[in-house]
This record gives structure tokens, sequence and C-alpha cells, in this order.
């Protein structure tokens, strides 16, 4: 069934996005680097630790490991799986939605549009993390970095995060806050929302996204505006 007239799926990302989850990012972070031997640590107030926190696993480890100097390949890998339980064990205990999210997603769906997540995080640590702030039902799709072969930037997990929520992908746009979700939405042909309040802050307008978000009380509205031809 097609969407109805100026109806759109509206997919979000969700790390620094949707959710705040830099806080138990680093920790899982800084547990795995103690496992690993490593007295150094990942601090929430520096914002280029918390940038990494956002950036994925390895990158957090990468970041951590360059305080001892070139951070070796092998060193990532073997603290990858540690990171990956640390952070299952003790996924929500600092994370919180961004002011406004959920209020705005409830609006979206009042007015007919569908909702749901493409991540890069992992796709059992999203639901987990979904289910465990008692949200993961206010999704009609969620497609996770490992739902399928390929992750974005590339475009297929966007359009199956579409298509898995009931929307068409011609009628669709991500709500997101990093080059890889603009990249992501152009090659869907969708266009893209970057947030503000994210750590790369007000220079995502460099990016050239279809829109900018400053707060999400503002974002049914803004979805309804694009009228740009996708």
């Amino acid at each position: 069934m097609s969407p109805a007239p100026g109806k759109r799926t509206v997919i979000f990302d969700l790390d620094g996005t949707l959710a705040d989850t830099a806080q138990d990012l680093l920790n899982a972070a800084n547990t795995a680097l103690s496992q690993m031997g490593y007295k150094i640590s990942l601090d929430v107030e520096n914002t280029l630790d918390r940038a990494a926190a956002l950036q994925g696993g390895r990158a957090m480890l990468s970041r951590g490991l360059a305080q001892l100097g070139d951070p070796k390949d092998t060193e990532i890998a073997r603290g990858y799986p540690l990171l990956l339980q640390a952070y299952a064990a003790d996924i929500a205990t600092h994370t919180q939605f961004f002011p406004g999210a959920l209020d705005a997603i409830e609006v979206l769906q009042q007015r007919g549009h569908k909702v749901g997540i493409c991540t890069n995080k992992p796709e059992g640590l999203a639901r987990k993390l979904l289910e465990s702030l008692g949200v993961i039902d206010r999704f009609h799709s969620l497609i996770g970095a490992d739902t399928l072969p390929v992750r974005k930037p590339d475009p297929e997990p966007l359009r199956q995060a579409i298509l898995r929520a009931g929307g068409q992908v011609g009628h669709a746009c991500l709500i997101g806050d990093t080059i890889t979700d603009r990249d992501t939405a152009r090659a869907a042909g969708a266009p893209c929302i970057l947030v503000t309040f994210g750590p790369n802050g007000h220079s995502v307008r460099d990016l050239a996204p279809d829109a900018l978000l400053d707060h999400f009380e503002a974002l049914p509205d803004l979805v309804e505006a694009l009228d740009k031809p996708v």
C-alpha cells in the first residue's frame, strides 16, 4: 500500500542522533583496555573521545591505544570482543534519549508517518539497548551493522529499514549526525536531516544536508516541509 500523500517513512540513526550513548560506550572501551592490561582510559568530557564513541568500538580502541603510540590492528582486534562483552553487560546505565526525541516520534506516528532505525551498532546490541530503555515497540523497523552483508554508507541498510517499516524508498528521509548518514541518504536518493546537538555540532552544516535539526520539537514539521522530489 502506498503511503498517504505527504507521509514519509522517517529513519533514524541511533547513537548521537536519537540517544546520547557516549558514556556507556566509553565505559565499555575503558573496561576492555583495562582487561587488555593497559592503564589508559577515555573521558566523555574530552570532545575527541566523545566523538570516537559514536564512531564505533574499533574507533574508541584506536583512540585509546593511540595514547601509547601507533595503535596496532592486532590489538584493536583483540580488544573488540572484550568491548562488546562489556557493553552488552552494562548497556544503558547512562544512556538517555536527547530531549524531545520520543515526543517527536510520537507526533510523527500520530500524523501517519512510519519510523525506523538504521544504525551501525550491531543489531543485537541496538535491540538490547532499545529494550532496556523500554522503547523497542515504538519503531517499525531496526537495521543494524550486521543485519545485512553491508552497512552504512552503503544505501541498502537504509532501503531495508524503509521497506521493513512499510514505506517506500522514494518517500522517506534519514535523520543522522555524521557524514556517514549524509552519504547513505544520498546514495539511496533520500533527503537527509542532520542534528546539530551531536559531537560535530553546527559543523554538520558543511555537509550540506537537506535540513538541520536543532531540537527534536521541530522535527515533525521539518519532515513535512521536505518537498524535494526523491
